[in-house]
């Protein structure tokens, strides 16, 4: 194959050299347990240590003992969302807000709290995919316990008015917690200047290892354990701490704000000239709103062309990319995000997601070019959808 573009940075990046540098130690000859009092284990801790000291300073948070770390994402979301539901339920208050396209993680959570009684409402994302500021705060009322709205959506990359919300949510005394797994790493992320009480992120998706992730909860939150059986994370979450695994997701992070600025130039470059050039295809569309989106994201519809079939073949061309989030790509349904956007489903299904790394290239940017259209052109000629379609105008 003359040519290998990876395209699908949100589902999981490469680990950066330097993170795997800074791990190699913590994998082979500093292998104490963190917890321990003797040398090994008081080398360990001082990893573990520093490594929040990294993350909080990366993400301008006046005490790293706000940072706890976890095993990703997800379960940063759940650890969140059920910790503040059972703080709310205390309180009185049952009632939740997030959004129609939120993670899965998140989603699924709130499918669980409605079980026990919570209710929930979705806010509409509209067709630009963003959340209006006007409306969160319309859905509040005096049962509203907390709020869980995402900081970049996984598929169409849409970068949400978190500080504005979190300002919102702060007016009215409810707490307030936002999915960033995208962003973190991907574009700035000033917690302190957000105003949010939680924010969750996960490692492998800025050049990080996979399996680690951490939560930021502010100070005076006090969230029920997570984990039962043993001190680490302030006792919030037993069990021997993965050193290599948080050393390598601070180094990470470091080295991926080092970059940011420089990087995310030059992608939104790449990713520009790309959705320029795919909308001259007859029947395409861009997903989400141009100017408040992630730097690397290009997710876009062909109608008459099945998203699978899609995939596959730019696969056999060189190219992986997605068709919706990496957790759901199994599925045959559309995308519950291009749905909330208001897409029909014949139209979702046809959808591909690029999402774009430190490591794209121009180059990989004009082989996209060329290599996709050629794709949609043949899967259409061979689709008797795509004769109904031309038939039908």
């Amino acid at each position: 194959m003359d040519h290998r573009v990876y395209a699908d940075n949100a589902a999981t990046t490469r680990l950066s050299s330097r993170a795997l540098e800074a791990m190699m130690p913590y994998l082979t000859d500093i292998y104490g347990n963190a917890s321990s009092i003797y040398t090994e284990g008081a080398a360990a801790r001082r990893a573990v240590d520093d490594a929040r000291k990294t993350i909080a300073k990366c993400l301008n948070v006046s005490n790293p003992t706000e940072i706890y770390f976890l095993s990703g994402g997800s379960e940063a979301d759940n650890w969140a969302i059920k910790g503040a539901a059972e703080i709310s339920k205390k309180k009185g208050k049952t009632h939740i807000i997030s959004t129609k396209f939120e993670h899965h993680a998140v989603l699924h959570t709130l499918e669980y709290l409605e079980k026990q009684g919570f209710e929930v409402t979705l806010l509409d994302v509209h067709e630009d995919g963003l959340v209006r500021p006007e409306e969160f705060e319309a859905a509040i009322n005096d049962k509203t316990g907390f709020a869980t709205i995402m900081f970049a959506n996984n598929e169409i990359g849409t970068i949400q008015p978190i500080k504005e919300l979190a300002a919102i949510a702060k007016k009215h005394g409810i707490l307030f917690h936002t999915d960033a797994v995208q962003a973190v790493g991907t574009v700035p992320v000033d917690i302190k200047d957000l105003g949010v009480d939680m924010l969750s992120m996960s490692s492998h998706k800025f050049h990080g290892p996979k399996g680690v992730g951490a939560l930021y909860l502010r100070r005076g939150v006090r969230l029920p354990n997570l984990v039962h059986g043993g001190a680490q994370e302030r006792g919030f979450r037993a069990g021997t701490e993965n050193t290599a695994g948080i050393v390598g997701m601070a180094e990470a992070l470091k080295e991926s704000c080092e970059v940011m600025s420089e990087r995310n130039e030059r992608l939104v470059k790449i990713r520009d000239k790309i959705i320029d050039s795919l909308l001259t295809i007859d029947r395409s569309r861009i997903n989400g709103d141009r100017v408040h989106r992630l730097p690397g994201n290009v997710n876009m519809c062909f109608h008459g062309v099945e998203g699978e079939a899609l995939l596959l073949s730019l696969d056999l061309k060189g190219i992986a990319a997605s068709s919706g989030s990496a957790c759901t790509s199994g599925s045959l349904d559309p995308s519950h995000v291009l749905l909330a956007i208001g897409l029909p489903h014949e139209i979702a299904h046809g959808s591909v997601r690029l999402t774009f790394s430190t490591e794209t290239t121009e180059e990989d940017g004009d082989y996209i070019i060329e290599t996709l259209p050629p794709i949609v052109d043949k899967l259409r000629a061979m689709s008797p959808l795509w004769e109904k379609i031309i038939a039908n105008d």
